[in-house]
């Protein structure tokens, strides 16, 4: 049994406190379709919950289209997550498994749109990099990098689960990093900002106009 890592706060520290939940999904064709849920209250994250849909063999296509919108619309359902993450196409894919995997992640999308949830893509690169630091990083590795993250005392399982965690928490690393750099510039005075606006309007004036003096010559 997988249990995270002890979470207190109190409800004084929840008003302070932002709170992001996302529901990272791991889409897969003939495989199983990872899916993980992680809640934040500040930065300190927490797992809510993970799995992976397996379907039997002789499930049509279609079938496993209709079963893998149920299940993303059951946990946004749920969980009330702020943002939806998927995986995007693996581009090394061959083109019939890519076209199907793209249907995949459209239901997943489909079912985030008609709970006005936003939904974000991320490479399997830029999921490797965000969690282990590089873009080349092997499922083991993220793995660990995963229950280290979450504070879990042993791996999550399946692996399709793990890389829907790890896609989870891509997005809320991105989405901090986005609220730290705009709280960066709101507070930097408005007389500063102002300047520095003015400033990077002259250059690029200036710059237009070189090159139009360039190009009459």
């Amino acid at each position: 049994m997988i249990r995270p890592a002890p979470f207190t706060t109190t409800a004084n520290s929840v008003k302070k406190i932002a709170r992001l939940c996302v529901l990272g999904v791991d889409p897969a064709v003939a495989g199983a379709t990872g899916y993980g849920v992680v809640e934040f209250i500040g930065s300190a994250p927490r797992l809510l919950r993970f799995g992976a849909l397996k379907l039997p063999a002789r499930a049509t296509f279609a079938v496993r289209l209709r079963e893998i919108h149920e299940l993303i619309a059951q946990l946004v359902a749920e969980f009330a997550p702020d943002a939806v993450a998927v995986e995007s196409v693996f581009t090394a894919l061959n083109m019939r498994t890519a076209l199907k995997l793209a249907e995949v992640r459209g239901v997943v999308l489909l079912a985030a749109a008609q709970a006005s949830i936003p939904a974000h893509s991320y490479s399997p690169r830029e999921v490797k990099a965000s969690i282990a630091g590089y873009g080349a990083a092997s499922k083991q590795q993220m793995q660990q990098m995963v229950t280290s993250a979450l504070g879990l005392t042993e791996y999550p399982e399946p692996a399709d689960a793990a890389d829907a965690l790890a896609v989870a928490l891509c997005h809320a690393h991105n989405f901090r990093a986005r609220e730290r750099m705009l709280a960066s510039i709101t507070a930097i005075p408005a007389g500063i900002r102002a300047r520095t606006a003015s400033g990077a309007a002259k250059t690029n004036l200036r710059n237009q106009t070189r090159a139009a003096r360039i190009s009459v010559l």
